[in-house]
């Protein structure tokens, strides 16, 4: 089918339906007084059905509901990040849950509900339905940040999140209705072919409206000077839920700069000044404060916000490398980081822990091969070969480099060998600082196992072959660019 078909074609939504109903079986399942026991279960068959549906659209393009639905590479590519993530941090939760007294099966539902936002984010060129799919991801996301009700610190990140991120919708919307106002449509595919007219009739609307859509997706990628909910809002959610927050939202506001800015608005020249002032704030403002944590999950926070610099850089390159190196280093993130937390996640079942840094001194001896992970994955984001971290810098860099933005990188290299101090301190910690008090060992369970055997086999597996997530990541652009 001809991808500008305005038909009505269910097919190419029904992973984000597929997502739904597991969601909406959860909910249903005390009113018939079965018992919740089974919502782990029921969301990670919804994650992988959706996932096996996903993969069966890769090199099938198509387009439906009167365009507003556009099914390529790209957003396949998309749908499977987001399937991983989820996946990887239902399987943290449930133990991590109940160790906290919050086990509660909505927490499960609200995972599926805001993974279909992303999904949603990720296969549309409208704009309109762009902030749908992020409202969509967003309202579960507040509320599962919110999911310790005993916890002041819960509280404080939900009600925190929410504010801010109601105010980047407003934006966002602001933008939505300024570039309508310019270019009387919301669908980029009409905006591409129109750009020449529209910038000669209504470019001061225009750049208004493109500038409010960076505030809007600057948030929720966590940009300087748009990233201060970040760290208060990742120490104060539940482990699980702030593993999801580093790298399924990001990837979801990636999904959306790169349609909206690397298509629609590609021949807006002061996007590239601009995405390379935000790339070096964001990238040096992360690290930077980074180096003061003592908290192992705060110091992720801002790790999370220089990462998302590094991306920036990709898009700063722009073109197909730009963009095949953006799609590479989400994919490795989702690797290192999701497993960096996973750890955190493990030790923060024992009573009372609170991830500061004193907390892992001891686990080097307690538990070696928990320690030898971890530092694997420090050292993936501090970009040591021969993990998944290095290529993924080393193609970001690239891709920079061919397109003449040499400070910028060089810029890019510093921060990567400054952030090298701060992930170093956790290894350091882990293996030769003492324990003041006896250290209270952890209890491992099935599910934190296959966490860390896929995120550790993806940073080292991904990391002695890339050529195929390279590949990978190159095929999911050609459909759209």
């Amino acid at each position: 089918m001809d991808i500008t078909s305005a038909s009505i074609d269910f097919g190419i939504i029904w992973p984000e339906v597929t997502l739904l109903v597991a969601a909406a079986v959860i909910l249903v399942l005390p009113f018939f007084r079965i018992t919740t026991r089974f919502s782990p279960a029921i969301a990670f068959i919804g994650l992988v059905v959706a996932a096996l549906l996903a993969a069966n659209q890769w090199d099938s393009p198509n387009s439906g509901f009167y365009g507003m639905v556009t099914c390529d590479n790209f957003g396949v590519a998309f749908k499977l990040i987001f399937v991983l993530t989820s996946g990887l941090a239902l399987l943290m939760a449930h133990r991590y849950l109940a160790a906290r007294g919050i086990n509660r099966p909505e927490f499960y539902a609200l995972l599926l509900i805001s993974s279909t936002g992303m999904m949603v984010m990720a296969n549309t060129t409208d704009l309109v339905v762009i902030f749908l799919g992020l409202e969509v991801m967003s309202v579960p996301l507040y509320v599962m940040a919110g999911l310790a009700r005993r916890s002041l610190e819960s509280n404080e990140a939900g009600i925190k999140y929410f504010i801010m991120g109601a105010f980047a919708s407003s934006f966002l919307l602001m933008g939505i209705a300024l570039v309508f106002g310019a270019a009387a449509t919301t669908d980029l595919r009409r905006i591409v072919a129109d750009f020449s007219f529209i910038m000669s009739s209504s470019q001061p609307y225009l750049v208004a409206g493109v500038g409010l859509l960076v505030v809007g997706f600057g948030f929720k990628i966590a940009a300087v000077p748009f990233h201060t909910w970040v760290p208060d809002v990742y120490q104060g959610a539940p482990t699980p839920v702030t593993a999801l927050f580093s790298v399924g939202p990001k990837a979801a506001g990636f999904a959306a700069i790169l349609r909206v800015f690397t298509y629609g608005f590609v021949d807006l020249e002061v996007l590239t000044t601009l995405f390379w002032i935000l790339a070096v704030l964001t990238m040096t403002t992360g690290n930077v404060l980074a180096l003061r944590q003592d908290n192992v999950k705060r110091l992720l926070a801002y790790s999370s916000i220089a990462h998302a610099g590094y991306i920036l850089v990709a898009m700063v390159a722009g073109g197909p490398a730009g963009t095949s190196a953006a799609i590479f280093y989400l994919v490795a993130y989702a690797m290192f980081n999701l497993g960096g937390f996973a750890v955190v996640t493990l030790l923060e079942t024992r009573s009372g822990c609170q991830s500061d840094f004193s907390e892992l001194a001891g686990l080097g001896k307690a538990h070696p091969y928990l320690s030898t992970v971890l530092a694997l994955f420090m050292f993936a984001l501090a970009g040591f070969p021969p993990t998944v971290g290095f290529f993924g810098k080393f193609y970001v860099f690239s891709a920079a480099v061919k397109s003449g933005f040499i400070w910028l990188t060089v810029i890019g290299v510093l921060n990567s060998f400054l952030s090298v101090y701060y992930y170093l301190r956790v290894v350091k910690t882990t293996f030769l600082d003492r324990a003041e008090t006896t250290f209270v060992p952890v209890r491992y369970s099935p599910a934190i196992i296959v966490v860390l055997i896929i995120t550790a086999a993806g940073t080292l597996g991904i990391g002695f072959f890339p050529q195929h997530l390279l590949e990978f990541s190159q095929s999911a652009i050609f459909a759209f660019l």
